[in-house]
């Protein structure tokens, strides 16, 4: 049989962002790797819709959406805010398992579970029973960024470890072991040595050059969170680098109220937008990003070559962009600032010290991971 008579690779995607949109961003890019290498990919989405996640290269199945009820991600909402029902997640995880029947996959990626998305048990237990009695069986990936969320109940690390061995094939850790090692958020790796596989920095390639250029552009991420980082921003623009063009995008979550009133108090060197699809473009011409910590906005970051100033999420408990932003920092890659207490004098302050460098420029990290992960994964063909 030659190769052109050979079936393409199903994959079955799993991804369900709650509060940010990272999670979505970095499967997408994951999956469009797999698709440009002749995968059959179904990317199975479960958060609010987002604008060009996932790619138009992919099968899309949108389960009803759900997301976190609080920062801290206690508890399930719908689109509206309400709290979901026993039927509503009936109706998903019904929804799931039909994907799945849809999709015959012959591998399974699961986007964070069983590290996170505890939430979601109540369809994903049952997918991993669907995927242990199919005939023939595909191979099972957990597909998690490389630093975790540190529990504090007892348990769930060995909870997970559990699930691990139990169901599945590998654990795709999307970092590069010379920055962070994933014993440094999981303290219970020993046991799942044999599954971990590194792939690098889920990262894009780099961006063509800016039609549109700002000398210090500001993000949100999502925007669920973001309020009070733009506030500050905004404050500081008025006070330094007034000369200089301002780029504030605040993320599509970010309440349609707030966005009226940052606007309302925006300097006339700022231009407040929701979302640019051009936004890695921006940072490669910009003299300094103003961020969150999030994975995929410092993917952008290391690519781009550019200042930066992180001020990591860190409300309910949130763990993981404070020791992104700390190992950045150590490197020389960063200035970290706290979320909790910023205020205008510190921020301005981080501006000048920042502005006062050069820019950073290539960096030695792994960025390559959504070509080495589909490598990973076309070796179950």
């Amino acid at each position: 049989m030659t190769a052109s008579n050979v079936a393409p690779l199903r994959v079955l995607f799993y991804v369900q962002h709650l509060l940010g949109i990272g999670h979505l961003a970095r499967a997408s890019r994951i999956a469009s790797a797999l698709a440009s290498d002749g995968c059959q990919v179904t990317v199975v989405t479960g958060g609010l819709p987002v604008n060009g996640f996932p790619g138009t290269d992919v099968i899309s199945v949108a389960l009803p959406p759900v997301v976190a009820s609080t920062a801290g991600f206690a508890g399930l909402a719908d689109q509206s805010g309400m709290a979901v029902d026993e039927a509503f997640l009936m109706r998903r995880r019904d929804l799931l398992l039909e994907a799945f029947r849809q999709a015959a996959p012959d591998v399974v990626i699961i986007e964070a579970f069983p590290f996170g998305r505890r939430q979601m048990r109540f369809e994903l237990l049952p997918l991993l029973d669907a995927i242990a009695k199919a005939d023939p069986k595909p191979r099972l990936y957990t597909s998690v960024r490389d630093i975790l969320q540190q529990q504090k109940k007892p348990g769930r690390d060995e909870e997970t470890v559990s699930l691990l061995r139990d169901h599945f094939d590998g654990v795709l850790v999307h970092g590069d072991p010379h920055f962070v090692r994933l014993e440094e958020t999981f303290p219970l790796t020993e046991a799942i040595n044999d599954k971990i596989i590194y792939t690098g920095l889920v990262a894009p390639i780099l961006p063509p050059e800016p039609q549109d250029v700002f000398d210090i552009v500001v993000s949100a991420g999502g925007g669920a969170v973001g309020r009070d980082l733009i506030r500050t921003s905004i404050g500081a623009a008025g006070r330094i680098a007034r000369d200089r063009r301002w780029l504030l995008v605040t993320g599509p979550n970010l309440p349609e109220q707030d966005f009226i009133d940052l606007a309302k108090d925006a300097p006339a060197n700022i231009e407040l937008v929701r979302f640019r699809k051009d936004f890695p473009s921006l940072l490669r011409a910009a003299d300094l990003s103003i961020s969150q910590a999030g994975y995929n906005t410092v993917g952008d970051l290391l690519v781009a070559g550019c200042r930066a100033i992180l001020v990591p999420f860190t409300a309910g408990g949130e763990t993981e962009q404070a020791v992104r932003a700390e190992r950045l920092e150590r490197l020389g890659l960063a200035i970290s600032l706290p979320e909790a207490g910023l205020t205008t004098d510190m921020l301005v302050s981080a501006i000048e010290r920042s502005l006062a460098q050069p820019k950073p420029g290539s960096c030695d990290i792994d960025l390559g991971g959504a070509v080495a992960t589909s490598a990973i994964v076309r070796k179950a063909q």
